[in-house]
């Protein structure tokens, strides 16, 4: 009897250790995955002659949170995207804000023994002897024989440093230095054991590090091009590593060791580690895929880990956060960076408010603020406006934690006045349904002109959206008038081309017009005509109906996806079918349209190649085809391989693909579970069911999903 027991007990014991071993869903995360640039021609699509590289993904290897104060990540470069390239061979330094896109990076430290200058303190470092996981970085500095290791919490930072014996431990604090231009620095000591401090950089960060050495000085290095900060320890005994835990605030000093004695102080390096990792386990666990390959679970949990780095917090632990008046406010809710409203509108935030809805709630609450106190707008982001999109579709799918009538003033401002904060041109827009471009010739890529189509086109599908919050709201006049405007795309359709084509202020089509050449600015952003086909994602029929029939719109699709792409290059332009770029955003919901003509199994095809082919690219099969873009492209690949997208982000709804899994568990809100289940092989749809009930057509709502029922696509 006593043998059996044991012989129960010891299996038990096994199934609860593989049960929890296989819920670590992190070990299939790889945070370098994205931070490698692109440089074989098979790869690019053209062969270059620009010395300056193509941009990558533009994503860091560091340590965070979902949605976090603080990403803690090298350095190797900066001004250079999320200022770390996988192929480059030093770093600079260890920094504290981070979104992939050319600006943060706050606070540079770096380790160092030994004399070194203002301008030379960077250290080599391997590949070999570096490593990441969700909330940890590691790293051997090779010239000063230091192991560097990072953890974060949500405002905190945990530097861990393994000098080697006998060497004296200092820090560089490059505080002159950052990815955005730097206004002002200060570095003091405090007491024995802590330092603190700011850098303005566009933000204005404030510090607080507590040591577990005491700090004996910190003195200024200068020279002819730069100036440091050195932080030296008194280390006697030096039988521990260094540890610097160090809070952040975007207030002050207090509130950055409020934050550190709140969320770090008392814990250990392992601690924090090991609860960063169990954070990212339970929001990876919120979709659970069975079947597929190593490889596909690899980039698929990677993708989706990515896709929740932005936006970054920015309130203290006590409520406390700097308005856009610049003024200490606290308003009960936490409070965030604007989204990157053009990138990721069309699907990350969308999955944002499906995974985590109170962050997503008070994201739109953080919006409305800055937007009330700043200029009466909602806020934009680069050339577009989409926070419409945004709000609409996270109301439309049950999120009520905001003031919807608050949000709607400021977004119908953005559609109906025109002012520095809203959209611009909005006035032409409004007068004509459309803006003009400028009428000229031998418009080089990089130019910058109003970007005409693609605003005319997106600003549409932006009426819509608010039209539809209108409607929520009774506001019927606002409705009819922005319903009625939501059909503008069509002013620029060129029927004698099938392209969507600038026109000069009296009307008539822009004459120098090659489909082929990309643009950054000239009648289109960031693409060619082809990438700018068919964007009216509210009315589909609509663009149908422009073209000759179904069948045109068919060979106008096949000719995009075939159509070589003619060998221009674009710093921002790779991974190409045809003349399809999925390495930007623009086109990303194009392959969906052939859904409208009767070909879904052609989507597909689509689909399974681009996310076949664009996630891991490179030598180092680290490489995405084009920039992360604060996690829209990362959202891309999870949503399509779950068998689901946003193609209309701002409607309830979903298209419904061929799952990349066999079977996919997705935690929806309010504790519902749906299952999504793949019969059969290939690419063509025969039958959907949910419910044990048929879906007609290709969509399914967000009411139904929450209900948490069996989606079953049945394929041949």
């Amino acid at each position: 009897m006593k043998k059996i027991f044991i012989s129960v007990l010891i299996s038990t014991l096994i199934s609860i250790t593989v049960c929890a071993q296989e819920k670590q869903l992190t070990k299939y995360v790889n945070p370098f995955l994205g931070t490698a640039t692109l440089w074989n021609p098979e790869d690019l699509g053209y062969v270059r002659s620009i010395k300056e590289r193509t941009w990558g993904a533009e994503v860091f290897p560091g340590a965070s949170l979902p949605n976090a104060m603080v990403q803690v990540s090298p350095v190797t470069q900066f001004r250079s995207g999320a200022g770390y390239q996988y192929e480059d061979t030093v770093i600079y330094g260890f920094t504290h804000t981070n979104k992939g896109h050319w600006n943060l990076l706050h606070i540079p430290l770096l380790p160092v023994t030994g004399p070194i200058s203002p301008s030379n303190y960077c250290s080599t470092f391997s590949h070999k002897n570096e490593s990441a996981q969700p909330g940890y970085y590691q790293v051997f500095l090779q010239r000063y024989g230091i192991n560097a290791e990072l953890t974060s919490t949500l405002r905190c930072a945990y530097h861990k440093y393994t000098f080697p014996q006998g060497e004296e431990m200092e820090l560089v604090a490059d505080l002159s230095r950052a990815n955005n231009r730097v206004k002002d620095w200060n570095i003091n000591q405090i007491g024995d054991c802590a330092f603190a401090g700011y850098q303005d950089a566009d933000e204005k960060m404030y510090f607080y590090a507590s040591c577990n050495y005491p700090v004996m000085d910190i003195r200024q290095l200068k020279d002819s091009v730069r100036e440091i900060s050195l932080v030296s320890f008194r280390n006697a005994d030096m039988k521990l590593p260094l540890e610097l835990k160090i809070g952040f605030s975007f207030v002050s000093i207090e509130n950055a060791k409020m934050n550190l004695e709140k969320e770090m102080m008392h814990k250990n390096f392992d601690q924090v580690r090991n609860e960063a990792n169990e954070t990212w386990n339970k929001l990876l666990s919120k979709i659970i895929v069975e079947g597929g390959t190593d490889r596909q679970r690899g980039i698929f949990y990677s993708c989706l880990y990515r896709s929740f780095l932005w936006p970054a917090l920015r309130s203290d632990i006590n409520g406390d956060f700097r308005d856009a008046k610049g003024n200490i406010a606290n308003e009960g809710f936490r409070y965030y960076t604007d989204p990157s409203f053009w990138d990721d509108y069309r699907n990350k935030l969308i999955l944002l408010g499906i995974l985590s809805p109170d962050v997503t709630v008070d994201v739109i609450k953080s919006i409305t603020d800055r937007g009330e106190k700043k200029n009466g707008y909602m806020p934009t982001f680069f050339h577009g406006d989409h926070a419409s999109v945004f709000v609409a579709g996270s109301y439309l799918r049950g999120l009520r934690g905001f003031d919807l009538k608050r949000a709607y003033k400021l977004l119908l401002k953005n559609a109906t006045v025109p002012g520095k904060g809203g959209r611009p041109y909005l006035d032409e827009y409004m007068e004509r349904g459309w803006i003009a471009e400028k009428d000229t010739t031998n418009v080089r890529t990089w130019e910058e002109y109003k970007a005409a189509v693609t605003k005319t086109v997106e600003y549409a599908y932006d009426d819509y959206a608010t039209a539809l919050i209108a409607k929520e709201l009774g506001d019927q006049d606002n409705y009819d008038l922005l319903m009625k405007r939501s059909s503008n795309y069509k002013n620029l359709f060129d029927p004698s081309t099938g392209f969507w084509r600038g026109r000069i202020d009296n009307g008539q089509w822009i004459k120098d017009f090659d489909p082929y050449y990309p643009y950054y600015a000239y009648m289109y952003r960031e693409a060619n005509a082809w990438q700018s086909l068919f964007y009216a994602p509210h009315d589909p029929q609509g663009v149908i109906a422009l073209y000759p029939s179904p069948t045109a719109v068919e060979q106008k699709l096949d000719s995009l996806f075939s159509e070589p792409w003619r060998g221009y290059e674009a710093h921002n332009m790779t991974g190409f079918i045809g003349n399809y770029c999925h390495g930007n955003q623009p086109d990303h919901s194009i392959p969906y349209l052939y859904y409208f003509v009767g070909k879904q199994e052609k989507a597909q095809h689509i689909l399974d190649s681009i996310m076949n082919r664009f996630y891991d690219m490179g030598s180092d099969k680290l490489a995405y085809a084009g920039m992360d873009d604060a996690g829209e492209m990362s959202s891309w690949y999870v949503f399509n391989a779950i068998g689901l997208y946003t193609f209309s982000p701002a409607d309830p709804e979903y298209i419904i693909t061929v799952p990349l899994f066999d079977k996919i568990k997705i935690s929806m809100d309010k504790n519902k579970t749906i299952s999504i289940i793949k019969k059969g092989k290939g690419k063509k749809i025969n039958k959907i069911l949910y419910a044990n009930k048929k879906i007609d057509g290709w969509f399914i709502s967000h009411d139904q999903l929450v209900q948490g029922k069996d989606l079953v696509v049945y394929v041949e």
